[in-house]
Order: structure tokens, then C-alpha cells, then sequence
């Protein structure tokens, strides 16, 4: 299992690599490619630069690397755009997607971005106060909504019709 989590913590002084080394180290994990990684989420080219000089989005894109370089079956993320400009989150959707389909991971993205989560996710659950209390996979035009931000409302308002 790989996880993000809303605010990931770093070893500030040490380089991306350094990082994602010692993360393998705890998790018992050798011989994979740390700077292939890298290069999925765009960072790539950052050498030796220590983490405390990232910007919050290069701190977001290395804790995407963190949670899917060991390679897991699934992957929880929270909030996983935050602090990405729209270039990347472009890039993280499009990699969230591959990893699915050509990996056959399961992905559970937590995300109050519902426009996100409605281009990239095929089964939706909306939870209320720390239960499931609806699921569905992809909207489709047969549901009666416009899209996912009105189906939730919708939802949350027991069926009431609410205007977006």
C-alpha cells in the first residue's frame, strides 16, 4: 500500500532522492529505479536541490513519488493536487491514470476538488460524517445530473433538487 497524506513531511536538509532512498530503506525495498520515479511526477531535473528549497508543489509531487515508488497495489491519496498549478495537476491526473490502467492499481483519492475527481474516477463515494452514504460509478447522463458537484449536493440534501 502507498498513502498520501494532506501535509507529507520530508527530511528538509536531504535531496528528493535521499528521501525516497530512506523511505524504500524503512520499507524494506531495493533495486528500484528512485530517479525514474522522479521523472513520472516531473522532478526530474532537480539534483541535489534539498527539499526545504521545493515549492509546495514540488513538496506534493514528491510525495507522490513517495507513495507509489515501491510499486503498490493500492494507493490512497488525500488531496492529492493540492499545491499543484494546472500544468500539474494535468501531469498527476494523467499519471493517476496510467498507474490504473497499466499497473491495475487501485487508486482512493480523498479530494473536496469534485471537478477533479469527476475526470479521473469510475466508481464515486460521497461520505458524511465519516460513513459512506452513497456510491456510484461514473455519471453518466442517465442519472439525472449535470455532474458531480450537483449529484453531491443533491445527494447531501436527500434528493432535493438544488441549483449550481
Amino acid at each position: 500500500m502507498g498513502c498520501l497524506i494532506e501535509s507529507p513531511v520530508f527530511f528538509e536538509q536531504m535531496s528528493a532522492e535521499e528521501n525516497l532512498k530512506i523511505h524504500l530503506a524503512y520499507m524494506g525495498v531495493s533495486g528500484l529505479n528512485i530517479s525514474s520515479v522522479l521523472a513520472q511526477v516531473g522532478l526530474d531535473n532537480i539534483g541535489n536541490l534539498p527539499v526545504s528549497k521545493f515549492s509546495l508543489g514540488m513538496k506534493q509531487r514528491l510525495a507522490i513519488a513517495r507513495s507509489i515508488i515501491h510499486e503498490p497495489e493500492l494507493l490512497l491519496l488525500d488531496e492529492p493536487i493540492n499545491g499543484l498549478d494546472p500544468v500539474g495537476i494535468k501531469e498527476m491526473r494523467d499519471l493517476f491514470c496510467h498507474l490504473s490502467k497499466e499497473y491495475g492499481m487501485t487508486i482512493v483519492i480523498s479530494s473536496h476538488i469534485l471537478s477533479e475527481i469527476e475526470q479521473i474516477a469510475d466508481t464515486i463515494g460521497i461520505i458524511e460524517k465519516g460513513k459512506i452514504i452513497k456510491e456510484t460509478e461514473r455519471l453518466h447522463s442517465q442519472e439525472g445530473t449535470e455532474n458531480l458537484e450537483q449529484y453531491f449536493l443533491e445527494t447531501l440534501q436527500g434528493g432535493q433538487n438544488i441549483d449550481t
